[in-house]
């Protein structure tokens, strides 16, 4: 048994409520590319994928050069929403006391994220979340979810193994990444995806609110594997 625990945490909807500031942004950028704009319920299943993947699925009529078009006026777009003196993305209710708890208990705390590292920076600019991470990866470290990549290099970076270590999102593409990586996957109901889903995806674990997940955090004991 190691003493080293490892909680990788996704970030959109698990950590910080987006949901609403992503549908306008991605609405925004499909109506800027003249393209027909995603409903929610469409705009919350590719949460998490690469940019360039998530555009192909929400557009997929549309020709390589529209997507190519459609990826730069959304990050364009997201540019512009960051410098709005109302910008605003809101922290869950006890994402922060989770963090702290687990800093405190002497985990290690990881991010993976499909956020850039623009992103990122907007996000510690809103939030003092930084201090909390021991190794960041996100959308511009390599392949994004749902390949298991970044919570490779978050268990390499720190020299944890994956018995001992923990993948908590709120996306089905956060459990497959999980879940490929050989780790033990914990959904949470309330960001981007249904509980149905997740469990669907195969994740070990749903929660829907703080209170189980902290729960389930504190009686997680490091194996020598994951079923």
């Amino acid at each position: 048994m190691t003493d080293l625990r490892l909680a990788i945490w996704d970030v959109d909807g698990t950590i910080v409520d987006s949901r609403e500031t992503i549908h306008n942004v991605m609405v925004e950028a499909f109506r800027q590319s003249g393209l027909v704009p995603p409903e929610y319920d469409d705009t919350r299943r590719i949460v998490g994928l690469s940019l360039h993947e998530a555009c192909a699925q929400l557009a997929p009529g549309a020709s390589a050069e529209d997507i190519e078009r459609l990826v730069t006026d959304y990050r364009n777009t997201w540019v512009r929403a960051r410098a709005r003196p109302d910008f605003h993305q809101p922290l869950y209710e006890g994402a922060m006391e989770t963090l702290e708890a687990l800093r405190d208990e002497g985990w290690l705390i990881g991010m993976a994220t499909g956020k850039t590292r623009a992103g990122i920076a907007s996000l510690f600019k809103l939030h003092q979340l930084e201090h909390f991470f021991d190794t960041i990866w996100c959308a511009d470290d390599g392949p994004g979810k749902p390949h298991p990549h970044m919570v490779e290099q978050a268990m390499g970076a720190l020299g944890v193994a994956p018995g001992a270590s923990l993948m908590i999102g709120d996306a089905i593409h956060d459990i497959a990444m999980g879940r490929a990586a050989g780790v033990r996957t914990l959904g949470v109901s309330w960001g981007f995806g249904a509980a149905h889903e997740l469990e669907d995806a195969g994740a070990h674990e749903v929660h829907h609110d703080f209170g189980t997940l902290n729960s389930s955090l504190r009686a997680f004991v490091p194996v020598s594997g994951v079923g």
